[in-house]
């Protein structure tokens, strides 16, 4: 709970939930200190919402009584973005959400009208998200931690395990987090590297957040440059085709794992790398596109290995 403004929403739970705390147990349930809880009080106190403190050995905080929020009122499209976003949470891998996710929905559904109530009941029961499964256990402190890092332009310092499990000490001006096939990345300037680089967030053995401050660049897309990053990993064979269609055609066929796409004049150059020329070949055969092979010449050897198999496989009776 290290975001300040999660803390405030939470002591108004607290506050809502109990007729009356003791300063001391919320500071505990908050993680902080008193004088840190009575600036809290205030914040609420700001917000106009009447909190009674009570001194004495018995003293603490309460709300005013017959004091309640609004409840909270959905349209049916809110409805449906709220219940949807729930469903795609569950897909995220992050098990510390699993009964927070229970809790939201129970709480989102006493508050909604028996007609939304109904709706984002029965999407719960009915509906489910193909989405790509978590490979590898998601870390929610990490995820708060980095969010809140780039938000805040702080740096962070941080313990990373790599493939080979090697580790390394980094410090890491984070830019932005991505979601992408079932793994969390974070992205950002390496100062061990002095380049742009992606960390994947369960290889992170330990993340601690720094006085140093920076810069984000305004333009920077963490999830474009977690695409670029994997397409430039440093595989055995370059591979180079121009494809005769638009960006948007080829990037929905092959995606932008496979490689970098810049465009050429009416057409759009790939360049890859791949350790199987045999794959890359079974790849341009799905193809709906003209295509020109440009480099390397087994490459076209490969793709007409490709033609020759499904010759033979048509001819088949």
């Amino acid at each position: 709970m290290a975001n300040p403004t999660v803390r405030v929403l939470t002591l108004l739970e607290l506050l809502q939930a109990h007729r009356h705390m003791g300063g001391r147990e919320l500071a505990e349930r908050l993680g902080v200190d008193r004088r840190t809880l009575r600036r809290y009080i205030q914040v609420l106190e700001d917000l106009g919402i009447p909190v009674t403190t009570e001194r004495g050995r018995h003293g603490g905080y309460r709300l005013m009584p017959g004091f309640k929020l609004p409840p909270l009122m959905f349209t049916s499209e809110e409805a449906l973005a709220v219940s949807l976003g729930l469903l795609a949470t569950q897909g995220l891998g992050i098990a510390e959400t699993a009964p927070a996710l229970e809790t939201a929905r129970a709480k989102l559904e006493r508050v909604m009208p028996t007609r939304l109530k109904q709706q984002a009941h029965a999407l719960s029961e009915s509906a489910r998200l193909e989405l790509p499964s978590a490979r590898a256990p998601g870390d929610e402190r990490l995820l708060i931690l980095f969010a809140t890092a780039t938000q805040a332009r702080q740096r962070v310092r941080l313990d990373y395990r790599d493939d080979r499990e090697q580790h390394t000490r980094r410090a890491l001006n984070p830019y932005g987090l991505v979601y992408r096939a079932g793994r969390w990345y974070v992205s950002g300037w390496c100062h061990l590297r002095r380049d742009l680089r992606s960390f994947r967030l369960d290889r992170i053995v330990e993340a601690t957040p720094l006085e140093a401050s920076f810069e984000r660049p305004m333009d920077f897309d963490p999830a474009e440059h977690l695409a670029n990053s994997i397409a430039s990993l440093p595989r055995a064979i370059a591979v180079s085709v121009r494809f005769h269609t638009e960006l948007a055609n080829i990037v929905a066929e092959l995606g932008r794992n496979i490689g970098v796409f810049t465009p050429d004049g009416s057409a759009v150059m790939l360049h890859a790398r791949t350790d199987s020329l045999d794959w890359f070949a079974r790849q341009l055969a799905n193809q709906p596109f003209d295509f020109e092979i440009l480099d390397p010449p087994r490459l076209r050897d490969a793709l007409s290995e490709q033609a020759v198999r499904l010759q033979r496989l048509a001819a088949k009776k």
